[in-house]
């Protein structure tokens, strides 16, 4: 797996930010292990600011606010291929929000790194073709978040 992490949000201390690339790359690779994903998959990951990840959400998505986690997969299944294999090794783009990611730990009371962890999984699993769109989907997208974060000792 070749996971290649971009900081464009610069707040994050270097020390923190050598110890969150390896959080990130144990996280990345779990998530698509428990998924059946592509063994050898690429993953890039932008951390971003607020302003940034707005302008994002308007431009992708017509939403015009920030939010924690944007996911651009670059393969897609479709009604007349619903199960299709990944057809090359490169997944996609994973956009956190670094500013998002401190004010929801706070509110969730834990700490900024499990927010950060938490939210490149959710990100991997839309890469790989999990969705929260109705209640069975989320179920279903949210008890394979649960099980990589308590693979990596990260569960609430």
């Amino acid at each position: 797996m070749i996971l290649d992490i971009s900081w464009e949000e610069e707040s994050v201390s270097l020390e923190l930010r050598d110890k969150l690339v390896g959080l990130l790359d144990r996280a990345i690779q779990e998530g698509i292990r428990l998924a059946d994903g592509p063994e050898d998959a690429e993953v890039s990951l932008i951390l971003v600011d607020d302003s940034r990840i707005h302008e994002l959400n308007r431009d992708y998505r017509g939403v015009d606010r920030p939010t924690d986690v944007l996911s651009f997969a670059l393969q897609e299944e479709t009604e007349e291929e619903p199960d299709a294999e990944f057809e090359d090794d490169m997944l996609g783009d994973i956009v956190i929000s670094v500013e998002r990611a401190r004010e929801q730990a706070i509110e969730y009371g834990h700490s900024f790194e499990r927010e950060i962890v938490y939210l490149a999984v959710h990100g991997i699993l839309h890469l790989l073709g999990y969705d929260h769109e109705d209640i069975q989907e989320k179920e279903t997208m949210r008890a394979k978040e649960e099980e990589v974060m308590a693979s990596l000792g990260l569960e609430r």
